[in-house]
């Protein structure tokens, strides 16, 4: 049946309405992702092309407070391969295995993967720049020297375990480095470009450059003149006594700010791999707990004064051990001090004399003020590793745990927890929070991003039962058994400790930990230092051992702190073996005859210069040093002007 003209006119109206509509929305279609669209498919279609070289960022300089570089990068250039753009992978493995060193076939196998990018590790990874230029050099195609750096240590394993070390990528692992890594680090950048499906280079193409943003410069609180006094004598007691371990640390007790801290055996950051696990894994001052012994009943006479449980002149009797409970808890000293002072009790360090304090204290109050001193859990310092100490629970704490607790057995704690604690017990009652970081800052502009305020924890003592602290610790070191902690011309307080080692459940006769803490000046503390050590041959007590590590580290950092000498400190009371402190006479005028006439055998004399009468001295005269030392003489044939101090040849 044939249709009519109107059927078909009507059918090619339809075909053309319907054409036009599809052609239009065709039009529109391709006007939206032209217009609207378009510039996002083209970036997608570009993300998909682009292939990437990373950058990294520089990673983030430690300083410590005067702005000493401690940790920082140097450049070591790492080698990448494009597969896709390897024209002759033999040859170019050859090549390359003979400029890096390294098997053939493995870097063979690297560069004909089927990956984009491929690292040439471990041999390629952080190579030295005459490598790096060695390798470009032979113009292999397909074979990338990236810029890249690593980590270096310019003092060696001064502060080792404050600092830490990073890994292969630089990433931190321990110590600050770990810590902050995320402030450290920055961002990566990166030199991109196009390539086609099989990563070969697109043709016409431009590179594109994305800088780096470097990590933020870290600023301690570490002194690295003073960490190196530190670990001079850490070095000093190792070679002499030669322990197990020995840990130290200093710290300003008014704003809980770390000087320095350290421990041995050491280690370098930059060959940690060298070394045990153990010694580099462990930050000893924040993680080794034993028992204090004496230096923790720095804690009990704190709060035995504030709760006006004891007058420091009240007498009191030690026989040699005080009965608790059915048990003989006995003194050091066999037989006991006798008749003596409270005061006396802490300048002897009398056990008996401690129990009596704890049971007036009553055991609810005495661990009240342990655990608001800080004992029995972390600091919080800003390190990882930190241990908790061991605390006996109050429910299983009986008259002998209480007797015990009260002169520093029978509880574990950190070497960090004791000096936090004992700087609050002398600083006028504040404990703080103990840190290590001081400031952040721009590498780039050198401003300061964030300065770490000083965190006050909590008000354990008053003022006034802190000046009485200081007063009676004092008076340990001028007359009792810290008196090889004594420096002539400063006031010095501190306790010493002797703890014997739980070995296999029980208490070791043979395997001590001795330890001083020390503070000074001690009516003004400026530092306060911990030292113990573990396990020393020969003599184990503190005073012998540990007292002359803290006044070596003292002495040197009093003087380099500029802190002056004071003239109304305690005189020290001698003993049986100790050896006196006498005046340096003045020599200068003398003849050399002369000054062997009037020091007689005070002093010995060393000559420098040729003549027969003395221009100037060191020691100065009127300087106070021990009985016995050395005056160095500087001689000369012109006559000295009236005896006064003259100019000549060595220090002045």
């Amino acid at each position: 049946m044939r249709a009519s003209g109107v059927t078909v006119r009507r059918r090619l109206y339809a075909a053309l309405i319907i054409g036009t509509v599809l052609f239009a929305a065709l039009i529109i279609r391709l006007g939206y992702v032209q217009m609207w669209i378009g510039p996002e498919l083209s970036d997608r279609a570009e993300q998909s092309w682009r292939r990437n070289i990373p950058f990294a960022a520089q990673r983030g300089e430690i300083l410590d407070r005067n702005g000493v570089r401690l940790a920082y990068n140097i450049s070591s250039p790492s080698v990448m391969a494009i597969p896709a753009q390897v024209k002759d992978p033999q040859g170019t493995a050859r090549q390359l295995a003979a400029a890096l060193q390294t098997s053939e076939q493995n870097i063979f196998n690297m560069i004909t993967k089927r990956q984009l990018i491929v690292r040439i590790q471990p041999a390629g990874r952080k190579i030295t720049q005459e490598k790096a230029q060695e390798i470009r050099s032979l113009n292999l195609p397909g074979i990338v020297v990236a810029e890249d750096n690593k980590r270096f240590y310019p003092f060696g394993g001064l502060a080792a375990h404050v600092l830490g070390f990073t890994g292969i990528d630089n990433q931190g692992l321990t110590g600050v480095e770990a810590k902050y890594d995320k402030e450290l680090t920055g961002l990566p950048g990166s030199i991109s470009f196009l390539a086609d499906a099989a990563g070969r280079e697109m043709p016409g193409s431009s590179d594109q450059y994305v800088k780096p943003r470097d990590g933020l410069n870290l600023q301690l609180t570490i002194d690295s003149h003073l960490q190196a006094v530190l670990e001079r004598e850490l070095d000093q007691t190792m070679l002499k006594y030669q322990p197990k371990d020995v840990i130290a640390i200093m710290m300003d007790p008014n704003n809980g700010e770390i000087l320095a801290m350290g421990s041995r055996p050491g280690y370098e950051p930059a060959n940690f791999k060298d070394y045990p696990v153990e010694t580099y894994n462990r930050n000893l001052p924040i993680w080794m707990t034993y028992e204090p012994g004496s230096t923790f009943k720095i804690i009990t006479l704190a709060a035995a004064i504030e709760e006006k449980k004891v007058n420091l002149n009240e007498g009191f009797h030690d026989p040699g051990s005080i009965e608790v409970a059915g048990a003989r808890l006995r003194c050091w000293k066999r037989g006991g001090h006798g008749s003596e002072t409270f005061r006396q009790v802490v300048e002897n360090s009398c056990n008996p004399g401690f129990v009596v304090m704890g049971q007036r204290l009553g055991k609810e109050k005495l661990f009240e003020y342990i655990y608001n001193f800080g004992f029995g859990k972390k600091t919080g310092i800003d390190l990882g590793g930190e241990e908790n100490g061991i605390m006996f629970k109050p429910s299983r704490v009986g008259p002998v745990e209480l007797a015990t607790t009260s002169f520093g057995q029978g509880v574990s704690v950190t070497p960090i927890q004791q000096i936090t604690a004992v700087s609050a017990a002398i600083n006028g009652g504040k404990l703080y929070k103990p840190h290590v970081a001081r400031a952040w800052y721009n590498g780039e502009t050198g401003d300061v991003v964030d300065v770490v305020q000083p965190e006050l924890v909590r008000q354990v003592i008053s003022p006034e039962t802190s000046k009485t602290v200081r007063e009676t610790l004092e008076s340990v070191v001028a007359n009792g058994t810290g008196r090889n902690a004594f420096i002539d011309g400063y006031r010095v307080g501190g306790k010493t400790g002797t703890a014997q080692k739980v070995v296999n459940g029980r208490y070791s006769p043979d395997e001590h930990i001795v330890s001083f803490i020390g503070f000074a000046p001690a009516d003004d503390p400026k530092v306060v230092v911990y030292a113990a050590v573990d396990d020393p041959q020969g003599l184990q007590f503190g005073g012998l051992i540990a007292a002359p590590l803290v006044k070596n580290i003292m002495e040197d950092a009093l003087k380099y702190l500029n802190v002056p000498p004071r003239k109304d400190q305690l005189e020290r009371k001698y003993v049986y073996g100790d050896t006196p402190i006498v005046e340096v006479p003045n020599l200068i005028g003398a003849t050399v005859q002369d000054i062997y006439e009037d020091l007689n055998s005070n002093f010995l004399i060393a000559k420098s210069g040729e003549g027969t009468t003395v221009v100037n001295q060191v020691p100065k005269p009127g300087t106070r040093v021990s009985q016995g030392s050395t005056i160095r003489v500087y001689l000369s044939d012109a006559p000295a002007d009236d005896g006064k101090t003259q100019q000549a040849p060595g220090p002045q």
